[in-house]
């Protein structure tokens, strides 16, 4: 196996599928900012409760279905499924804008939440890039969800001054279904699926990844940011209209340029992380970060200048956060375990978008917008002081290598042979060979790893099942 580049057929594939999850993500994002004060326009005095579980809805829905989803592909393939959930997805935007009701928004969101086809989406993924390219794939995508948000809290608003909260609700309809024509007519078709451990949740290893310290503590940061985040915009639109005194319409011209330097700062202190290895202390700081903003957003929600500040210090650490939680899982989960592991930080995440939203609202309703950030800041708080226990993470990188066609037949002698040989080479800390998938999992020191060494003995063995 040689390290080629990334062909034509692979970018596309990862491109497309890029963009179909971004056209998902797009219109759940752009309700974000924007939905707190129309509900409280549209409806009068709807208990804030309500609200915030009109946002967060969706996270409880997905957060139960995305395995189960990501399951049914590796039954019916990942086409169908990705299809059939943007349908799903489609006809809860549509319940959400013709609803009358809060009752009807939120069984709406329920419904879009349904549609959860981020496990299938990676499966696809993984059927049409080639083990040495799968990283970089996958790095398309998420780098498409981040885009998304940044570009849903600035369009959000303006388009709600045009079309309304209704009609953000019918173009996340209209973007699922383009969705629909993308997945069938731009993106390739597998040759076979096949079940990739790296990117799909294995149920056997369930308790072994729920048993897991180090996973758990990830797993708890992902359900501690995506909660503080959906909390803070159940607040943070009536501080910028009520206090700060920016018109709806705006609020996006004070997201954007926020956003955008947010995520040039997040590059270094990144690269910081990863390179100069200092991942665990970049992580503390961009926890305490979250903290010291939700916690001057208590005292200072009165002031834009202030505002916009603390915005700017909450996605600078944000964005690092986002980056660094899957880096994290990807270092302390087993070789042959990361997919699992990730399904279960992903169910983690949406869990803490529908709690946040729940008890955002609650809290608006009984503290004021000063309850709200002041329950974000002690969250953040405790979650600093539960990663401090943190072990210092191993500094690996998760690889893959063909050994050639799959053979359900392999020996264990044969398999303990290979392993044997993968881990006598320099740099190969984990080996995991699955001979059923054709496929050794590995954690490598990329400082230390001879990929050269990798690729010919891959070779001489796809050879030799070749022969």
């Amino acid at each position: 196996m040689s390290r080629e580049n990334i062909t034509a057929l692979e970018r596309r594939a990862a491109l497309s599928l890029a963009a179909i999850f971004s056209f998902r993500m797009l219109g759940l994002f752009m309700i974000l900012p924007v939905f707190a004060l129309y509900a409280a326009e549209r409806f009068g005095a709807v208990a804030p409760v309500l609200i915030g579980l009109a946002i967060g809805a969706y996270g409880l829905s997905q957060a139960v279905l995305q395995i189960p989803f990501g399951m049914l592909s590796d039954r019916f393939g990942c086409k169908p499924v990705i299809a059939f959930g943007l349908v799903i997805f489609a006809l809860g935007s549509v319940m959400a804008a013709t609803a009358d009701s809060m009752t009807g928004i939120i069984i709406g969101r329920m419904v879009q939440g349904s549609g959860a086809i981020a496990a299938a989406v990676m499966a696809l993924a993984a059927d049409l890039t080639r083990e040495e390219h799968r990283t970089r794939a996958m790095a398309m995508i998420g780098l498409s969800i981040g885009l998304s948000f940044a570009v849903a809290l600035a369009l959000g608003p303006i388009l709600t001054h045009w079309i309304g909260v209704p009609g953000i609700f019918w173009l996340t309809g209209v973007l699922a279904l383009f969705g629909i024509a993308l997945l069938y007519l731009v993106v390739p078709n597998p040759v076979r699926h096949r079940t990739h451990r790296d990117t799909g949740a294995v149920p056997r290893f369930f308790s072994q990844v729920l048993h897991d310290p180090q996973l758990l503590r990830i797993d708890g940061g992902i359900f501690a940011l995506h909660c503080i985040l959906t909390a803070s915009f159940v607040a943070l639109p009536f501080a910028l209209r009520d206090f700060a005194g920016v018109d709806t319409p705006h609020h996006g011209y004070v997201y954007l340029p926020v956003l955008l330097v947010a995520l040039a700062v997040m590059v270094p202190l990144v690269v910081i992380a990863e390179k100069r290895r200092r991942l665990k202390e970049v992580f503390l700081f961009a926890i305490a970060g979250i903290a010291l903003a939700e916690f001057g957003l208590v005292f200072f929600h009165h002031s834009l200048v202030a505002i916009v500040a603390l915005l700017l210090l909450f996605f600078c650490a944000f964005n690092v956060l986002e980056a660094l939680l899957p880096s994290l899982i990807a270092k302390f989960a087993p070789a042959d375990k990361k997919g699992t592991a990730m399904g279960v930080y992903s169910t983690s995440q949406f869990l803490g978008a529908f709690c946040g939203g729940v008890v955002g609202g609650y809290l608006y309703g009984h503290t004021g917008i000063a309850g709200v950030f002041g329950f974000c800041a002690l969250m953040a708080a405790l979650w600093w002081l539960w990663a401090r226990t943190m072990a210092p993470p191993r500094y690996l990188s998760s690889y893959m290598i063909s050994l050639g066609e799959s053979r359900p037949d392999g020996s264990g002698v044969e398999v303990a042979r290979r392993e044997s040989e993968l881990l006598a080479l320099p740099g190969v800390a984990e080996a995991i060979v699955v001979m059923e998938e054709g496929v050794a999992y590995l954690k490598v020191d990329s400082r230390t790893v001879d990929y050269g060494r990798l690729d010919r003995l891959a070779a001489e063995w796809a050879g030799t099942a070749n022969s």
